[in-house]
């Protein structure tokens, strides 16, 4: 499958020079950039076949954790929000599992789409995982299950809404919530967050829109997926620095074993 059946070349032209600038003007503003219908009809078909009939080889994991995915802080009390808990669930298979001939395979590995998203990010290269799991996962959230709140560690995020539930699974957000860099934790912010005291943002996404999303500032969740449809959300990793690799307790815990 070539890069023009994957991806909507007419409506992104990923090496026009004004468009990257455009696309890295939205995600320098707003923090977050929704190219929709980004895959064509006939990759996301490709997918979700892919995905369904991986479905038995994914790993579930259900977790508690706090919003800045810390071990919990014995001088703040259980209820403060650096240690508050909350809930996140989903199925995975991995990189390993993806086949040669996926559509995501072949996006990940695009020439054009890596120097596409590293010129938006405004990285001067994108590498791999040099594990064996990570660069490529899909995502499983059957009834019930969701991401809770939190911050990325990671500066960047690149997925792919490839299967939509009947209800729930929405991606729910509120930028500039902390800085990471300065240690400012807005610890009163993200409580207000927490509790339901602040109108958050949604991002409205379609299957096959492409999302890139700065979340190591902005706190974020999946709302829990309602529902018999599965939602897929396809995750594509990279790297601004070769050679990094997952620890193997984040291995064991994300993925229950070690590439």
């Amino acid at each position: 499958m070539t890069l023009s059946k994957i991806i909507n070349e007419i409506a992104y032209p990923l090496e026009d020079k004004d468009f990257r600038e455009e696309c890295k003007r939205i995600l320098a503003e707003s923090g977050a950039l929704v190219l929709p219908k980004f895959l064509q009809p006939e990759a996301i078909k490709a997918i979700i076949q892919e995905g369904n009939a991986k479905a038995s080889l994914a790993w579930y994991t259900q977790s508690t954790h706090n919003v800045y995915l810390t071990p919990i802080d014995p001088a703040f009390d259980t209820e403060h929000a650096r240690n508050k808990q909350v809930t996140s669930s989903k199925g995975c298979i991995t990189d390993d599992q993806i086949d040669k001939e996926s559509p995501l395979r072949l996006l990940y590995d695009s020439t054009v789409f890596r120097e596409f998203l590293a010129s938006v990010l405004d990285e001067d290269k994108l590498y791999n995982y040099a594990d064996s799991l990570s660069s490529i996962n899909l995502h499983y959230a059957s009834e019930g299950q969701e991401l809770g709140w939190h911050f990325d560690n990671s500066s960047f995020a690149i997925t792919l809404l490839i299967q939509k539930p009947e209800a729930g699974g929405v991606f729910e957000y509120l930028e500039d919530m902390r800085n990471a860099d300065a240690g400012e934790m807005n610890y009163d912010g993200v409580s207000d967050v927490l509790s339901g005291k602040i109108k958050v943002k949604e991002l409205a996404i379609e299957p096959g829109a492409l999302v890139m999303f700065r979340g190591r500032n902005a706190i974020h969740r999946v709302t829990p997926t309602r529902g018999n449809v599965t939602r897929m959300l396809a995750v594509l990793a990279y790297n601004s620095q070769p050679g990094i690799a997952l620890s193997e307790a984040a291995s064991k815990t994300f993925y229950g074993r070690v590439g």
